[in-house]
């Protein structure tokens, strides 16, 4: 670069968003004035205002705002949730406690949702070419399957044998598509996997939260990886919570469990180095 005009202009390129516009007394957010937004609209608009560019519609807002509240917290024995305590036992402030136990939401604990948005993208992809909803779903799970093992995002519960967060999502779902807010084609999708897996299985293998806050997603528009990326939204406000109720106790065990919590040695029995 010959000057310094050059340098900035390649800084200002470098780091341009869209999104905000800040100047000394201006704050503007996609356009919008800021003192216009505070008190005119709720978080749930706001997040879609950020990650969207526009300003959803209250029917819009509401159908995401239920999945929102839906995956907040699901207990002290989720990883996120768990290691959120473990983190504040250990002398972390609330912000290391959220930043240990946000981490930990990736593909095993937290991506669930991400790729059950890719497996209905994958079945709309082939039903827009020609291919009947049923082999679509046949063919979408055999090709996941192959890829990435027997267990599919969405479906199934460890602990819940129907999770009961599901169906009332999917509830608000079948509302939203009769009043024409969504399309309803993921909904329909998801539920021809659910029918499919009964098929294999010989036993329903029913919806659980991460499918059906997918299908909230993906009937919303949002693309694949900010399934997850809002999920972290959600269960940020369960890790708060857990991470400061555990900060009002007075216990350093160097974990949230007491020192006398059994555990299970499965190594080698007692050995000696050798001479």
């Amino acid at each position: 670069m010959s000057n310094t005009s050059d340098i900035n202009e390649l800084a200002a390129n470098y780091w341009r968003t869209d999104i905000i516009d800040i100047h000394p007394g201006t704050i503007r957010v996609r356009g919008y004035p800021i003192e216009q937004l505070i008190g005119q609209i709720s978080f749930p608009q706001m997040i879609w205002l950020m990650l969207r560019g526009e300003l959803p519609t209250a029917e819009q807002s509401a159908l995401l705002e239920a999945a929102l509240v839906a995956s907040v917290d699901h207990g002290p024995h989720a990883p996120s949730i768990a290691i959120a305590r473990m983190a504040v036992s250990c002398g972390l402030p609330l912000n290391g406690a959220m930043a240990s136990a946000l981490n930990t939401l990736d593909d095993v604990h937290g991506g669930a949702g991400q790729q059950a948005v890719e497996l209905f993208h994958a079945v709309e992809s082939a039903s827009q070419a020609g291919t009947s909803l049923d082999e679509a779903v046949a063919q979408a799970l055999d090709t996941f399957i192959a890829e990435h093992g027997k267990f599919i995002p969405g479906f199934g519960h460890r602990f819940h044998p129907i999770d009961p967060r599901a169906p009332r999502l999917l509830s608000l779902v079948d509302v939203a598509a009769a009043q024409g807010v969504v399309g309803g084609k993921f909904a329909a999708i998801a539920r021809a996997i659910e029918s499919e897996l009964q098929k294999r299985k010989g036993k329903i293998i029913p919806m659980n939260i991460d499918g059906a806050t997918a299908v909230i997603y993906a009937e919303l528009g949002f693309a694949p990886p900010l399934a997850r990326g809002v999920f972290c939204l959600s269960r940020a406000v369960g890790i708060l919570s857990h991470a400061w109720e555990q900060s009002g106790r007075d216990e350093r065990n160097k974990g949230p469990m007491p020192r006398q919590m059994p555990y299970r040695y499965s190594g080698h029995a007692p050995r000696d180095l050798p001479d």
